[in-house]
């Protein structure tokens, strides 16, 4: 009687945690509506996300079926199918957080809601935190620049993240995030990151930017204790 309780405890563990099952990431919708990205544009970045959804479900499910004994630094599949987990399950996560915080024909942002003062708090002031945002859209080679809050130093800082996985800080939850690979902005601005940065600044979604500040707060609050 015990051996069929614990044995089925463990079926509903391994059910509950598809400890066999390969992870899979689904598609999401968003609704972008801009003056400042082309209709081109826009279905590009689309195309590219569903891209970095296939090849992050299809490098996971092969890693369930790969030899996890004979792996070293040099060449393995397993190394090769886990740097391109990562790679690609990173830029699945950006361009949805990324699609989700811009296109807001209507941004405006107030200046007691939560994601102004504690950027301004962070920052010294507001207008110092989009001039550095925006000095990391300028000076990421082919990546992203995105707001965080760092669990570490518990504030909010801007990192650039070159390609999808290089330069990403430890402990961080993304609550602004702008694409910046030039793919994102040549076919309607060439090379100018710069005035393609602004112009997705101008129509940040703040509401939602809000929601993930409002989540970050929690988050702080569990690593104080006091949640």
């Amino acid at each position: 009687m015990k051996n069929f309780i614990n044995n089925d405890i463990k079926k509903v563990i391994k059910d509950t945690l598809r400890l066999d099952e390969a992870l899979s990431a689904q598609q999401k919708q968003f609704n972008i509506n801009t003056d400042f990205l082309s209709a081109e544009n826009i279905d590009n970045h689309i195309e590219l996300y569903e891209g970095y959804i296939k090849n992050f479900n299809e490098a996971n499910a092969k890693l369930d079926a790969t030899d996890k004994d004979n792996v070293n630094s040099n060449h393995s599949n397993f190394r090769s199918l886990k740097l391109d987990e990562t790679y690609n399950m990173n830029g699945v996560y950006l361009h949805e957080l990324y699609l989700a915080n811009i296109a807001d024909n209507a941004s405006q942002i107030q200046m007691d809601s939560l994601a102004y003062m504690r950027l301004a708090r962070d920052f010294g002031s507001f207008d110092a935190w989009q001039k550095d945002f925006l000095a990391c859209c300028k000076g990421a080679q082919c990546g992203w620049a995105i707001t965080y809050l760092n669990t570490y130093t518990q504030t909010y800082m801007n990192a650039m993240v070159d390609l999808h996985s290089n330069n990403v800080p430890f402990g961080s939850y993304p609550v602004i995030v702008m694409d910046v690979w030039q793919h994102a902005y040549y076919r309607d601005y060439l090379k100018d990151v710069n005035t393609y940065s602004k112009a997705m600044m101008k129509q940040l979604r703040w509401s939602i930017v809000e929601d993930r500040i409002k989540k970050s707060d929690k988050i702080i609050q569990v690593l104080r204790g006091q949640l």
